[in-house]
Order: structure tokens, then C-alpha cells, then sequence
């Protein structure tokens, strides 16, 4: 499948479908710690956070059809964490587990270099074990958990962070 598959840089014309991707994802609980739909609006700022030489976002296209997205996004905002970058990954419910979240992943490692990242990270849900598996295949290890940070429909869920050094070239 990722023959078939082109990775670019998103356009702000591309904001309405990375926001439906986003939103077929809330209502599974695994993914997101949103509990009703966002906004192509509310997201505005988020996109422009993004640039393509510092903290991409890549979207995924399949027959002229956006089926995915990428996000590189900075982590808690300070200028010693520059090189330093939290992943979110999104895929279109007609493509999950057809190994398009391990095409992503493996490469936004590769690309790190040039964007002058030693470290990624993810924020995973405990429960969400496909993707703390994906993550961990591609050498991310457990770094740490927040237990019960969240609450999604009365249960509260633990927040576990994965990180990965990356060897820069």
C-alpha cells in the first residue's frame, strides 16, 4: 500500500480533512483526549504552528484521497527543547491497520535528522496498546506514566509517555 501512498507537506486548504480524521477518532476513546468534535476554526492555530523545515505536518494521500496525517509538534515550548518533537499520527478509519502507522512512523525517524530532532515522543493512552506496540517496535521506549491523568466517559485512563533518541547524521 505505501507504493500507492504520497506524503506532502499540508496546505491549509487541507485543514477540514485533517480536522474529519481527527474527529472519526474521538468517539473510539483511544486516541484523543478531545470528547466531542473540533473545528476546522478551532485547529487554525495549530496548523500554522506547523512549518515544513521546523515542525512539519504531513498529510497522506491514496487516489486523491487524504487518508492520514502526521504531526510534528513542539514539546513544551521552551528553547532547550527545540530538538525535541511529540508525534501524533491519525489515520482515516478505512485505512487503519493496513501498516500505514508504521510507514509514518518509520518515516518521520528518517526525516528527524534533517529536521534537526534528537528526540521524539508520544503521548499514548495506557489502554491504547496498538499504539504503544507500534511505537515500541520502532525502538520507542516507556519513559513514563501519568496514572488517571484523563477522564473519558467516567473512567480514568493513564497517559503514557514513549520517547526515542535519534542518531543524527
Amino acid at each position: 500500500m505505501e507504493n500507492e501512498m504520497i506524503i506532502r507537506d499540508a496546505e491549509i486548504g487541507d485543514l477540514p480533512e485533517i480536522v474529519r480524521i481527527y474527529n472519526t477518532t474521538i468517539s473510539s476513546r483511544m486516541v484523543t483526549a478531545d470528547t466531542e468534535p473540533v473545528t476546522v476554526q478551532s485547529r487554525e492555530g495549530w496548523y500554522y504552528d506547523h512549518s515544513p523545515h521546523f515542525r512539519p505536518l504531513w498529510v497522506v494521500e491514496h487516489d486523491g484521497k487524504m487518508c492520514a496525517w502526521l504531526s510534528f509538534q513542539s514539546f513544551y515550548g521552551r528553547p532547550a527543547y527545540e530538538a525535541t518533537a511529540e508525534l501524533s499520527i491519525y489515520i482515516d478509519s478505512d485505512f487503519r491497520g493496513k501498516g500505514l502507522g508504521r510507514y509514518l512512523l518509520e518515516q518521520a525517524i528518517e526525516k528527524s535528522p534533517l529536521l534537526k530532532i534528537k528526540t521524539l515522543l508520544g503521548f499514548i493512552f495506557g489502554h491504547n496498546e496498538p499504539s504503544l506496540r507500534l511505537f515500541e517496535r520502532f525502538g520507542f521506549e516507556r519513559w513514563g506514566m501519568l496514572p488517571r491523568v484523563a477522564e473519558l466517559d467516567g473512567m480514568e485512563r493513564d497517559l503514557v509517555i514513549v520517547g526515542k533518541r535519534i542518531a543524527m547524521s
